[in-house]
């Protein structure tokens, strides 16, 4: 075999990519993954989850010094913001991460394609002018921001989150169009450093397909932070200028429109799948009517030996189920009973209070006819969460009336991102809500409030 032959070639070194390509090596497969970008990770460690995540830890920090440090008897005079440090440590972060997975390609021995890869034939993938072929091919080129008609991204005044994460200065007036995960997050971050925020969605509510009732509470938290909202309302128009941009409104169900002005625009309505320059017509690829790839329940495509993962494909567009799929689908490959659960498949907003969703909404099983029950438990209730002056918040299961199964769990509250791992262990083993009460949970600790919740299906709840 020479050094243009492998057995799987993967496209896309994002969080789906470079995971298949590490595990596909780990299981004695010889492998190469193709990243046009300069740095592995793609747009999760680049220009997504790792600098959002360090910056909206800064955020928090500089709001913690400045206000509520206070209330714990540690004053500090003179708070300033130094913004260019800020966003040097984010790049530091981001550094260290893709630096990690450059040296777990090399530790496992996964040849690293530098270009852009293009599927020429099946079996053949060209990058920079070479071709290398191989048994097996994996799309995982992950996605990009859907643009907004009338709204022209230009990354100074008008941005998508990747302009938002490199901002050389704190906005006297953001708005926000989108109130999902992406919109929420990077509004967060410059709220707290100093920005009017206001946050504009087409539907009437905050984090579309999250629990109703979580979504209702999310809003009214942000709000008490000094987001404002504008829901039910479109954006039919942006003007950028020197001096900022004119943002044109109009109620989705009819009124006057309106237009504000505004010091820079975060475009965040959604992301569609990137599957430019692949070749994939040619190949004749199937997708569905909104571009996404279509595959079978292991990975394939209708082209033998394609096979397609993460945001390219149908489901959330979440990192960690990029990374699932994966490792199920080089699983497969290698003749193993690779597997990924989508109903337990965690998303979580990390502002603060951070929201966690898992499996399904009460919404849903009102929708479906099921009959369950409701346990929820404030975080007012829990002596950590008070100690940490950290009360918003509630942790919500839902059982199966007949069963006691847990269907599904959402938590707004702190460290909900961490606090809803818990729940999907247990409904990745099928366990009853009666289960997690009965387990013993260190005290005092926010885990408690999970225990509590899973209690209060029955209605025996201690601490309320």
């Amino acid at each position: 075999m020479n050094d243009r032959s492998f057995d799987i070639i993967v496209i896309g070194a994002g969080p789906g990519g470079y995971v298949c390509a590490l595990r596909a090596a780990q299981l004695g497969l010889r492998t190469a993954c193709v990243e046009k970008r300069e740095t592995l990770g793609g747009t999760c460690l680049n220009i997504g989850c790792i600098p959002s995540k360090a910056l909206l830890q800064s955020s928090e920090n500089f709001h913690e010094a400045a206000g509520s440090f206070a209330e714990h008897g540690i004053r500090i005079e003179g708070v300033t913001l130094d913004l260019a440090r800020m966003q040097k440590r984010k790049d530091e972060v981001v550094t260290a991460n893709v630096r990690g997975v450059e040296f777990l390609f090399k530790k496992n021995k996964v040849t690293w394609l530098k270009g852009e890869g293009h599927i020429s034939a099946p079996g053949t993938v060209a990058v920079g002018g070479t071709d290398y072929t191989a048994k097996h091919i994996v799309i995982a080129t992950g996605s990009d921001s859907i643009p907004l008609p009338g709204v022209a991204i230009d990354e100074t005044r008008i941005v998508s989150s990747t302009g938002a994460l490199a901002l050389d200065r704190v906005p006297g007036h953001l708005l926000v169009i989108g109130g999902g995960y992406i919109g929420l997050e990077l509004g967060s971050v410059w709220r707290r450093l100093g920005a009017q925020v206001t946050v504009v969605e087409y539907l009437d509510r905050l984090v579309p397909g999250m629990d109703g009732e979580i979504a209702k509470t999310f809003e009214r938290v942000l709000a008490k932070q000094g987001l404002k909202f504008r829901l039910g309302t479109k954006v039919t128009g942006a003007v950028a200028s020197g001096d900022g941009v004119a943002v044109t409104l109009e109620p989705v169900k009819g009124g006057a429109a309106e237009t504000i002005e505004v010091d820079t625009v975060l475009v965040a309505i959604g992301r569609r799948p990137f599957t430019d320059n692949l070749g994939l017509d040619a190949l004749g690829v199937a997708r569905d009517a909104r571009g996404f790839i279509t595959v079978d329940a292991q990975y394939r495509t209708n082209v033998p030996g394609i096979y397609a993962i993460g945001d390219v494909i149908a489901g959330p567009m979440l990192a960690h189920k990029a990374e699932e799929e994966g490792v199920a689908c080089a699983e497969r490959i290698a003749g193993q009973a690779g597997h990924v659960n989508y109903g337990v498949i965690p998303g979580v907003v990390y502002t603060w209070p951070e929201v966690a969703s898992l499996g399904v909404t009460e919404e849903t099983l009102k929708a479906q006819g099921v009959e369950y029950r409701v346990g929820k438990f404030p975080f007012t209730a829990n002596g950590r969460a008070r100690a940490m002056g950290a009360t918003d918040g509630f942790v919500k299961i839902l059982a199966d009336k007949a069963t006691d199964k847990i269907l599904g769990a959402h938590i707004i509250g702190p460290d909900a991102g961490t606090l809803i791992a818990e729940l999907a262990t247990a409904m990745e083993f099928g366990a009853s809500a009666e289960d997690v009460a009965r387990i013993c949970h260190a005290h005092p600790s926010l885990s408690e409030a999970v225990k509590e919740a899973a209690l209060a299906v029955e209605g025996r709840a201690l601490h309320i």
